[in-house]
């Protein structure tokens, strides 16, 4: 026995550094997306508050299109990663190349759905000042959608085949290129908050052709550019997988921005706050996404080389790391919440809100981490219907009816919104983690 538990110390303990290798630049990579939404943010609160709550609600509905998207990006890194894990570069090649006709397919799906939900968005409650100057920033942020969507699925592939930082630094092009394109369309040329739409446009459309120049044009990327044949069927089989994917993080992504929604009821200040916070709190989420991302591509490569063994020393590990780290930025909420608000506003009426919403966001972000991580490892392994359900059953049935009960019935406002939602983080933090253990039980 104590043999055995020395062996799984150690596996454990190996797992360690292939994780940080992959991680660190998934999250420094992941990150970049986040810092452009952060720059369109700090350039939009000189404006005032309804420009800044205009970019609130844009935000809450852009989740659900981006969450149930990355469902699509998941199966394609999993694909590319278990296809790398044994070896066989044509199969990576077939599953980019129809991956990224599904990307395409995907992130124009987006985009139209994003203008159909527009209509309903006064018949949801949000303040008809916000609403009065949305439709230009909604329509570029619609459009955005497109190139994101295919960025990250040439991303994936750098990812997986062990050239993160290749990734790494494609993104913060765009990133580099965000900053000067936002304050001059914004504040030399005068055109506020659609400025910052076409600034994000032109930024990932630069960090996509980027992408595309290094798989077509480098030589380390030879074997992947190779002649295959994609079938239809190809495309049907990932959007098979992908849909429970899809169906699951729009559940959570969805969640998440009923939760902007219902800050706007609470008025342009709440819905400011709730856009200050989830733009600065969104990058402490790149560290569980990035370690989510990691363990599956480490759950995949374990999956696809037949090394089973491999697969709870991965899951510890990625554990262990992701609580240390996001109990480092629960502290930073905490300690700096105050700073960071006023940085992105003048009106003390949503500096004060959002400090106390820093708070309570520092509360959830080792369930946070738990959860997102698990789901990772899981989606390594292919398994795609139960998480799914746990994470719709966590947040729809669960967290939402408590931010309601909470925030109006027993009327804590903008902080009982986020300490409902937090039930659901809390419950899919216990069930995910119980999954992974039943399915890689060793007799």
């Amino acid at each position: 026995m104590k043999n055995q538990t020395h062996t799984t110390q150690a596996s454990t303990r190996a797992e360690f550094w292939p994780l940080i290798r992959l991680a660190v630049p998934l999250m420094v990579g992941l990150a970049a997306a986040l810092l452009i939404g952060v720059v369109d943010t700090a350039m939009i609160s000189p404006l005032g508050t309804v420009p800044l709550a205009a970019a609130g609600v844009t935000t809450a509905v852009l989740i659900i299109m981006i969450s149930a998207l990355w469902g699509v990006i998941t199966v394609i890194s999993v694909q590319i990663s278990q296809a790398e894990g044994a070896h066989d570069p044509a199969r990576v090649a077939v599953a980019l190349r129809s991956g990224l006709l599904l990307c395409l397919l995907g992130g124009g799906g987006g985009a139209l759905l994003m203008m159909v939900i527009y209509p309903f968005l006064g018949p949801l409650g949000q303040p008809s000042e916000v609403l009065d100057i949305l439709l230009p920033y909604w329509i570029s942020m619609a459009i955005w959608i497109v190139p994101f969507t295919l960025f990250f699925g040439l991303k994936s592939l750098f990812d997986a085949v062990d050239r993160p930082w290749t990734a790494v630094g494609l993104s913060y092009l765009g990133v580099l290129f965000n900053v000067p394109a936002n304050y001059t369309f914004i504040h030399i040329m005068g055109l506020g908050i659609l400025g910052a739409g076409l600034a994000s446009i032109l930024s990932q459309c630069v960090s996509l052709l980027a992408a595309w120049l290094v798989l077509t044009q480098s030589p380390g990327m030879a074997k992947f550019r190779q002649r295959v044949t994609v079938a239809w069927s190809d495309v049907w089989g990932q959007f098979k997988d992908a849909l429970p994917l899809c169906l699951g993080y729009a559940g959570e992504g969805g969640a998440y921005a009923m939760i902007g929604l219902m800050m706007g009821w609470l008025g342009a200040e709440a819905l400011a706050a709730h856009q200050i916070v989830n733009a600065l709190a969104g990058l402490a989420y790149m560290i569980p996404l990035g370690m989510a991302g990691a363990a599956s591509i480490r759950v995949g490569l374990a999956v696809g080389g037949g090394s089973s063994a491999r697969l709870r020393p991965i899951l510890k590990a990625s554990f262990i790391m992701v609580t240390l780290w996001q109990s480092l930025a629960a502290a930073m909420f905490i300690l700096a919440g105050r700073s960071m608000a006023e940085t992105m506003s003048s009106d003390p009426v949503v500096i004060d809100l959002a400090v106390t919403l820093f708070i309570v966001v520092a509360l959830l972000q080792v369930a946070d981490g738990i959860q997102g991580t698990a789901l990772g490892a899981l989606r390594g392994m292919s398994d795609m219907n139960l998480p799914t359900i746990i994470t719709l059953v966590a947040y729809w049935p669960l967290a939402l009816p408590a931010s309601f009960l909470l925030g109006f019935t027993v009327d804590l406002g903008a902080v009982g919104i986020w300490l409902g939602y937090t039930l659901g983080l809390v419950v899919a933090a216990i069930a995910l983690p119980w999954r992974f253990w039943t399915l890689t039980k060793t007799g």
